[in-house]
């Protein structure tokens, strides 16, 4: 009830069910609510248990604004369009609920993150306090101290706290997708449309192309499917490490998903009949997996992403890598991927929903490949075979897993770490580009390969030592890494 009219105020200490939800607006404080958490109950918050009101009333003015011209100019008469939208009652209904599921889900593979991702949200914080009005104090959030304190004690952030950076979170990216030319994609164009009823797609395809609020619909639709599916910490950890805005983390969300097919991906993962331990824990891998793909994206595109055109550009070069997976994978990374399948397999995950996630960790550089083949005019696969071999003769491959898999507490050592993963492997597609430059290397890339090596040979036995070194002492630091990726540069430049 309100709790004005009734007067009766309980402590989230004295509360002794085990689930809180809110139908009301302001049932329980935000204080209450963390401390109730901390105690060991469940709840969200009103504006997530509460979301699927306000997205209905939103769907509802979108439709009624996309019908407007039709009955304006006396294509549909009044009486049909009450009788349309009272059709699509369910289906409008059913998109809401799915958006209000998904946000949970969401919250909940955050949660998973338990006190190992605090240092992440507290730097979250930070950037939204930078970027946008967000207020920690008006929000309820202890200071970071605090927070980095109570990880220390084994208690990761609340679902209440993960809910208004959630939120946050989401608005943040709203707002600089708004602000770009991204919305006027026409790649995003099915995006918009799958917003209405299917009732209304094909009738009333103009309406809703000419929507007044198509750039907002489009830059919601956008916020919301990354935040529910990356998590809110990876675009922002992404926009720091490339050093880019968040409008192009989003356009290499937008092209990440279209070459690799993810959206049925994600679908399977959603509707799996799993333990809920093992759904959230693929989620999380498949998260971190997207995440590289991404970087490899923004790399690629040295930071200005045209999703549209980036994506019928590198299309078919991706799908022969994809494809050709076995052909290409070495022993190193192949060896990666199948300790992480057999993860899933042992969280009780099925066989063939382990083996996608895993995989797509091995399709890390294919972006940045078929790229370099379609500029060099060499054939995706042979180029990608060189690649493979200066990675086998050097032990790239052998750094470039230990850099992709680490993920460090420390922020500075994640930013360094994600950043040596990425250099590793665009050191190595620089160095082919030179390679191919040169007719033997257009004719044979193999072939140039090895006659590099060979004139190499010394620097490249040194090199290897220090390889031996590195692998002969584990475990392997992030300073470390950073040397041999120094000292790889060098080399590769040679």
């Amino acid at each position: 009830g309100d709790p004005a009219n009734d007067g009766l105020r309980v402590d989230a200490t004295d509360v002794r069910a085990k689930v809180i939800g809110e139908g009301a607006n302001l049932g329980v404080t935000q204080a209450g609510r963390i401390a109730f958490s901390l105690a060991g109950g469940r709840i969200n918050t009103d504006f997530i248990d509460n979301s699927a009101g306000v997205d209905c009333s939103d769907n509802e003015v979108n439709i009624k604004i996309a019908l407007a011209a039709a009955t304006a100019s006396g294509k549909l008469s009044a009486k049909k369009r009450n009788t349309l939208l009272a059709a699509m009652t369910d289906e409008v209904a059913n998109i809401v609920l799915e958006d209000n599921r998904l946000q949970a889900l969401a919250l909940s593979v955050a949660e998973s993150g338990g006190p190992g991702a605090t240092a992440s949200y507290v730097r979250l914080i930070e950037r939204l306090e930078e970027i946008s009005d967000f207020d920690r104090r008006t929000e309820g959030l202890a200071d970071g101290e605090t927070l980095l304190r109570r990880a220390a004690d084994g208690q990761g952030l609340t679902r209440p706290e993960l809910a208004v950076l959630l939120s946050s979170a989401k608005l943040a990216l709203q707002a600089a997708i708004e602000a770009s030319p991204l919305p006027d994609d026409p790649v995003l164009e099915d995006l918009l449309i799958a917003r209405f009823p299917t009732a209304m797609r094909k009738p009333y395809a103009s309406a809703i192309r000419g929507h007044r609020l198509r750039r907002e619909m489009i830059a919601t639709s956008l916020s919301n499917r990354m935040v529910n599916r990356l998590g809110m910490v990876h675009p922002f950890e992404l926009a720091e490490e490339e050093g880019v805005g968040l409008a192009e983390v989003t356009a290499a969300f937008v092209v990440t998903e279209r070459l690799f097919a993810l959206e049925p991906l994600w679908a399977e993962l959603d509707t799996a009949a799993i333990p809920e331990a093992a759904r959230l824990a693929l989620f999380d891998r498949l998260a971190a997996a997207v995440g590289n793909l991404m970087s490899d994206v923004l790399r690629t595109a040295s930071g200005q992403v045209a999703a549209g055109s980036m994506v019928s550009a590198l299309a078919d070069g991706v799908t022969v890598l994809t494809a050709a997976r076995e052909e290409l994978l070495t022993a190193e990374p192949r060896a990666r991927s199948q300790e992480l399948r057999k993860g899933f397999i042992a969280a009780a995950a099925p066989e063939a929903l382990a083996a996608k996630v895993a995989n797509l960790f091995d399709f890390d550089g294919a972006v940045g490949l078929a790229h370099a083949a379609g500029e060099t005019g060499i054939d995706a696969k042979l180029l990608t075979h060189a690649f493979t071999d200066v990675g086998t003769r050097l032990g790239l491959d052998w750094a470039q897993g230990i850099a992709a898999h680490m993920s460090p507490s420390d922020v500075w050592e994640r930013l360094l770490v994600s950043g040596l993963a990425r250099d590793l492997q665009q050191m190595r597609i620089e160095f082919l580009r030179r390679l191919m430059r040169s007719k033997a290397g257009k004719e044979d890339p193999l072939g140039a390969v090895a006659a590099w090596a060979t004139r190499n040979s010394a620097a490249v036995a040194q090199f290897r030592s220090m390889i031996a070194r590195a692998q002969a002492r584990p475990p392997v630091g992030p300073a470390m890494l950073a040397q041999i990726a120094a000292q790889a540069r060098n080399l590769l430049e040679r």
